[in-house]
């Protein structure tokens, strides 16, 4: 197996439980879960899996979801003590979607490079 094919199976790897561990707690673990989708979609483009559109776009998508989680968190959350509806809890939606879109493209990445080998 080539050098780059191994670097990209350890970073994905890691990436991986990273952002299975840091889904325990979603608030704190997003500081886990965020450079964890990054280490993915690092070893996708090292790799030069089909998938890194994939994971590209789930990185996105939890960078987004982390910021509007802490933006929200900061100003109070939402529903009535804070004076927001539970609408605002759409803005969070970003964040589960690339978490999940960011499990599919590692498993996936994973499997295409053990075809590889």
């Amino acid at each position: 197996m080539d050098k780059p094919l191994v670097w990209s199976r350890l970073l994905v790897i890691v990436g991986l439980v990273a952002m299975v561990m840091g889904a325990i707690d979603p608030l704190e673990g997003s500081l886990v879960i965020l450079p964890g989708t990054a280490l993915v979609a690092l070893g996708a483009r090292v790799g030069k899996s089909r998938h890194r559109a994939l994971v590209r776009w789930a990185l996105v998508l939890v960078a987004v979801g982390v910021g509007a989680l802490w933006w929200l968190s900061a100003l109070g959350g939402f529903g009535p003590p804070s004076g927001r509806s539970y609408w605002w809890a759409l803005v969070l939606l970003p964040y589960p979607v690339g978490w999940i879109m960011g499990l599919v493209g590692a498993v996936r990445t994973l499997r295409d490079s053990r075809k590889k080998k």
